[in-house]
């Protein structure tokens, strides 16, 4: 069950949906004012709430962020095919697939891709993400990377 109060932005049920969906936790519930979004809680598949410094909790946090940051050319697969990918040459990486190392992808999200002789098209997201978000945001992509390969 997925339950949002008074939802300051439309995206916000779209990550929580997102982590939510793909990563197959039971519930998840947020509290939203007009200006600030005030708790975030992911329960487990037992209903049982997530440690805030457990590995679930960070991908459950990983993937509002990249709900509300990245999905738009990473794609809701986090594939490369979102909506603006088209747009970008070349096109957005497919996560999906990385072979990068956690360190790297952090490094990537933060300085964005130009520095590291990747696509311009990839924004730097340092003065944007905090660092906190920023793990949450790779234990996302190791996530969704480690489904793919598993299947």
């Amino acid at each position: 069950m997925i339950k949002l109060h008074l939802p300051s932005r439309a995206s916000l049920w779209c990550a929580v949906a997102l982590s939510a969906t793909v990563l197959g936790f039971g519930t998840a519930t947020v509290w939203a004012e007009p200006d600030k979004t005030q708790t975030q809680v992911a329960h487990g598949a037992n209903g049982a709430l997530l440690p805030r410094d457990s590995k679930d909790a960070a991908v459950f946090r990983g993937g509002l962020v990249y709900a509300n940051y990245c999905v738009t050319c990473h794609g809701i697969n986090a594939d490369g095919n979102g909506r603006a990918a088209r747009l970008h040459t070349p096109r957005p990486a497919n996560l999906r697939a990385s072979d990068k190392n956690d360190a790297y992808i952090g490094l990537i999200v933060r300085k964005g891709g130009e520095p590291l002789g990747r696509s311009t098209g990839m924004p730097p997201w340092a003065e944007e993400l905090t660092d906190e978000q920023i793990g949450d945001v790779v234990a996302f992509v190791r996530s969704v990377n480690a489904q793919s390969h598993s299947r």
